[in-house]
């Protein structure tokens, strides 16, 4: 990925680099492999493949900063899974509910998500029965 993006970016100038990442996320640190991503990512070290100061934060968690606009506010991202954050005055709570158990030895990303889009297509044929079933 970093080989990809370093030709794109040469004529840019910036100072750090921002990311948000599908994963838990604790301090700037990815704490475990993402499910949607191969492995590899907790070991990898940004900040010298980049040459810049990097911040990482849950990627839902960045989603909701950017539509925050005071008081409370409960983000809900339907994406490849389901990403969520929680945010209230200075507090940003990433909260991971797609992981929670749902059906029998499911969770709510297996209904939820892309891969609940693709399963109920395959199950009713098209894209609309989706938008029926799930939502």
């Amino acid at each position: 990925m970093v080989a990809q993006m370093k030709p794109l970016l040469q004529d840019w100038s910036f100072d750090a680099v921002s990311m948000g990442f599908p994963a838990p996320v604790r301090n700037g640190r990815i704490m475990s492999e993402p499910k949607h991503l191969g492995p590899g990512w907790t070991r990898f070290n940004f900040e010298k493949a980049l040459g810049k100061p990097i911040r990482i934060i849950n990627d839902a968690a960045m989603q909701a900063l950017g539509s925050f606009h005071g008081g409370r506010m409960l983000f809900l991202g339907l994406g490849t899974g389901l990403g969520s954050t929680l945010i209230w005055e200075t507090n940003v709570l990433p909260l991971e509910l797609g992981d929670l158990p749902y059906g029998s030895g499911d969770t709510i990303e297996d209904y939820l998500g892309k891969s609940g889009m693709n399963s109920s297509v395959k199950k009713n044929g098209n894209e609309k029965s989706f938008a029926r079933c799930c939502c």
